[in-house]
């Protein structure tokens, strides 16, 4: 997990080209999701987190946008 605050614009992406980065979430909220997710667009910079996957957002107690990837949120809340 890496915080957008601690990472350069270029660096950022660079590493979204190179496919380090592939999803965002937010560090106060628990949610992870698409880059390109409206939702997460509008989120506060210090809030905002990138994973270099689901399995990695989920392991950091992530839940799913949503939003973005609501088949994703419909599983993970009918677990619940």
């Amino acid at each position: 997990m890496k915080k957008h605050t601690e990472i350069s614009p270029a660096a950022l992406r660079s590493q979204i080209r190179s496919r380090e980065i592939n999803f965002g979430g937010n560090r106060k909220l628990k949610i992870y999701g698409l880059l390109g997710c409206s939702s997460g667009k509008r989120m506060k910079r210090e809030n905002r987190v990138f994973f270099i996957s689901e399995k990695e957002a989920l392991e950091n107690n992530y839940r799913p946008c949503g939003h973005c990837m609501k088949m994703k949120y419909n599983q993970w809340k009918n677990k619940g």
